[in-house]
């Protein structure tokens, strides 16, 4: 079993980072790899594969699509990931992953920050414990939200937005038009699958989270129907865009950790037996 080397922070890949290595492809000369193919027991399973590289001289953790792996439930994965981060000692993390687009506002490509969300996976309850009550007000970091906006405008990006609701659902098929108009009605800018519950085991482990997420298509019913091909290219084509803006991010954290508020809103839980 490997033990857990102590970290500074943590990236979770997602779609937009899912087609190439994580950092090594970059070729930034500030990384350095430490270590690859670590696997943690756990006590929801063995860890996804993850690996540590350094920047700054700073330990960064790192795993692909959120730790997803076939056969391996979205719950399970999240806790292991989450709990080996705990175990890590990581208080800063950054995501990324592909929403589709309802606001008007959006078009494809277009990078977006989000503020907040709208649940409605079935994952709620998924957890690492019951000993915390955990207080959702501005449950993505204000202050590394300033940061990864500014590295995103930085790298060229024209249409970058700084802030949104994204509205999670389970997956693994994408919305109804139906579900699109319910969820545009209740202010949903976007929607994708990757949101939670990794913000609720951030706040639970003491982390800061944030994400940049890149709109992929247009959700059912928005617009006329978004093409396959125009997807899967995407998928393929923006992914070191992402990459070079996540790796800016840690860059500047390095140089300027801002302060913000979310810890101090885990609180202990009054339900003890």
């Amino acid at each position: 079993m490997e033990i857990i080397p102590q970290c500074d922070w943590a990236v979770i890949g997602g779609s937009s980072t899912f087609s190439l290595a994580f950092p090594e492809d970059l070729g930034s000369k500030e990384t350095r790899m430490v270590e690859e193919g670590l696997i943690f027991e756990t006590p929801f399973g063995q860890s996804p594969p993850m690996k540590i590289f350094e920047l700054k001289g700073k330990k960064v953790i790192t795993c692909k699509m959120h730790g997803w792996r076939k056969g391996v439930s979205w719950a399970s994965a999240s806790r292991q990931v989450f709990w080996a981060f705990r175990e890590a000692g990581i208080k800063k993390i950054i995501s990324e992953g592909g929403v589709g687009c309802i606001s008007p506002e959006l078009k494809v490509r277009d990078l977006v920050i989000p503020d907040d969300y709208i649940d409605f996976s079935l994952r709620r309850d998924v957890s690492l414990s019951d000993d915390y009550l955990l207080i959702m007000r501005d449950p993505l970091c204000p202050a590394l939200r300033a940061l990864l906006v500014k590295a995103a405008r930085q790298s060229g990006s024209s249409r970058v937005h700084d802030g949104g609701i994204c509205a999670v659902t389970d997956g693994r098929h994408f919305e109804s038009r139906a579900e699109v108009l319910m969820l545009s009605n209740l202010g949903a800018d976007m929607v994708g699958q990757s949101l939670a519950p990794e913000v609720y085991l951030a706040r639970e482990i003491g982390a800061c989270y944030v994400g940049i997420y890149q709109v992929v298509n247009y959700a059912e019913g928005i617009k006329d129907e978004w093409d396959y091909e125009a997807f899967r290219e995407i998928f393929y084509a923006e992914a070191k865009r992402i990459g070079a803006i996540i790796l800016k991010t840690l860059s500047s954290l390095s140089d300027f950790l801002p302060p913000c508020s979310c810890q101090s809103l885990r609180k202990p839980t009054l339900l003890k037996e």
